[in-house]
């Protein structure tokens, strides 16, 4: 017999683990969804949920999406995601973080943890003195590691102007109007690129003061974060979190393209045959999105150097192309084929 276990997002996961580490505080999870490409790589993500349940199904959601991207981004590596649980106030200790290298290590190498959503370089150095199984590390020179952020931005970025091109018939991006949540870590690397090849930008941002400091600086127009998503503009970039796309956001779009940073854009299974009934080009987020874990992955792997992430990290607008193409074929949406293409590399 099988059973979600009461998480309509548990699909055939291989293992979620639970940890609790009373000394320290730590309360963590960690969901392999699959290894049989490689162990189940995926950073962890450290947030304050409204219960224990909301941090159960962000963790299952995100790592069946690692397992997808890393097989989209042809990484010998399968799915897996952490997420410690934060209170309230964001407490964070090295202790803490210590603990959960301890039950990463505990799983003895089935997942590898990296950098994800409130955790820092400095933090995995704390995670790394009680666990072998960590990437995302500072990295020196030409090697491969450290911050995952730039390597995602620039992948993202890649992909919009793919975006562009499909959608719009456009060769660069001057004049074209972009939409962009979230000024973080991704986010706004890739509204600094778009700005610099002379896009429109709408930005928004949970701190207004950030985004008007960057609309100042690059001219752009700053909206609400609720309201960004439906500007009147020719591609929507997410690059906040998950779950922004849904039935009445997508009926409310007004824009060509969506391609965005952010995991699990899409809110619930049929949102994706949404966008494809408007017409709207989507992106799949772990498609578009993978330039962070090609980073890292390489760290662990030991493969390469920046050219060589560099190199994979152009081969993001040829799957985007890939899966645009089919979907074409087919009729499909750009979602679900996406998905196709994923689970056949995995082999579910």
């Amino acid at each position: 017999m099988q059973t979600d276990w009461g998480f309509p997002d548990f699909d055939d996961h291989e293992g979620v683990h639970l940890f609790s580490d009373r000394e320290t505080g730590l309360q963590a999870v960690v969901a392999v969804h699959s290894t049989k490409l490689g162990p189940a790589a995926g950073g962890v993500r450290f947030w304050h949920y409204a219960d224990s349940a909301a941090a159960i199904t962000d963790a299952l959601r995100l790592s069946r999406g690692m397992s997808y991207k890393n097989a989209m981004a042809g990484l010998p590596l399968g799915g897996g995601k952490g997420v410690v649980l934060a209170d309230a106030a964001r407490t964070k200790t090295p202790e803490m973080l210590q603990a959960f290298g301890r039950a990463v290590e505990s799983l003895g190498g089935r997942y590898i943890t990296a950098e994800d959503v409130g955790i820092s370089e400095a933090d995995m150095i704390a995670i790394a003195t009680a666990t072998r199984y960590v990437s995302g590390l500072p990295a020196e020179g030409e090697n491969v590691g450290g911050d995952p952020g730039p390597y995602t931005a620039k992948g993202v970025y890649l992909g919009v102007r793919a975006a562009a091109r499909r959608a719009l018939g456009a060769s660069d991006m001057k004049g074209v109007r972009v939409a962009v949540q979230g000024l973080g870590s991704v986010g706004g690397r890739l509204a600094e690129m778009l700005a610099a090849d002379g896009a429109v930008l709408t930005v928004a941002d949970v701190d207004a003061a950030r985004a008007q400091r960057f609309a100042e600086a690059h001219g752009a127009t700053v909206a609400a974060p609720d309201a960004v998503l439906t500007s009147e503009v020719d591609i929507v970039s997410p690059n906040a979190l998950g779950a922004i796309l849904d039935a009445a956001t997508i009926d409310a779009l007004r824009c060509k393209a969506v391609a965005g940073g952010a995991n699990n854009q899409l809110a619930a299974p049929g949102d994706g045959a949404r966008l494809h009934g408007r017409g709207i080009l989507y992106a799949p987020d772990y498609v578009i999105n993978a330039g962070g874990i090609i980073n890292v992955a390489l760290e662990y792997l030991g493969q390469g150097d920046r050219a060589e992430v560099d190199a994979r990290l152009a081969q993001i607008p040829e799957r985007l192309v890939e899966v645009w193409d089919e979907a074409d074929r087919t009729g499909d949406s750009h979602a679900d084929v996406a998905d196709r293409i994923a689970q056949r590399r995995i082999g579910r």
